[in-house]
């Protein structure tokens, strides 16, 4: 049996088909710019979910200002090891960026047990006083980004994708509500996965640019 074997060709393929798709069943779709149009193909890719042309918002500079933050020595604080796992973090650093995780820190263990919450939370009030420029990826924990909410703390921009059935679509509408610059998935989906090919497609943005 032949199949492709080599992975830049079946990601290619993979897109080229996406392409397609997306022409044939959505002829008028029409993307905000080349950049969301990278992002949303990407988390199509990741998760072969169509519905994210139409549940994945971005806030009005929210690319702008995440991708001059890349560009720079920030740090992308996540929720989960699967999230950091997935994001590029050769590529990040290649940039001056760094990630962390906090959720296995002794810190937040303590802490979580102590006030009764989760080490989602207390990753985030550890995360907001460090200092340095910051952004925050969410893909699993609900609670999280509405802890981030409850700071009043300067964050050069959020993904919000938390996935699931309690707090998740209310605290992805939350975070379209604030102020802050964000790219929020609408409704129950969302996922470490996403949240990942996200800040991938941004950095992959990037590295073409220049």
């Amino acid at each position: 049996m032949q199949y492709i074997q080599q992975p830049q060709a079946i990601e290619a393929k993979s897109f080229d088909i996406i392409g397609e798709i997306i022409r044939e069943t959505r002829p008028d779709y029409q993307f905000a710019s080349p950049l969301h149009e990278a992002i949303i193909k990407r988390v199509i890719h990741t998760t072969a979910d169509f519905d994210w042309l139409d549940i994945l918002w971005f806030s009005s500079d929210v690319l702008e200002q995440f991708c001059a933050a890349l560009s720079r020595s920030s740090v992308i604080y996540t929720d989960t090891t699967m999230a950091l796992s997935g994001i590029n973090k050769t590529l990040l650093a290649k940039f001056g960026g760094e990630c962390r995780c906090y959720i296995s820190d002794p810190r937040v263990v303590r802490t979580a047990k102590e006030q009764g919450i989760t080490r989602s939370m207390a990753a985030v009030d550890i995360a907001v006083k460090e200092e340095g420029e910051k952004l925050f990826v969410f893909g699993n924990a609900p609670t999280a980004l509405f802890r981030l909410l409850e700071h009043d703390v300067a964050v050069s921009g959020v993904v919000g994708v938390p996935v699931g059935f309690v707090g998740a679509e209310e605290s992805k509408d939350a975070l379209t509500q604030s102020n802050l610059p964000a790219i929020a998935a609408l409704g129950r989906k969302g996922g470490s996965n996403v949240a990942a090919a996200i800040v991938n497609a941004m950095l992959y943005h990037m590295q073409g640019a220049r």
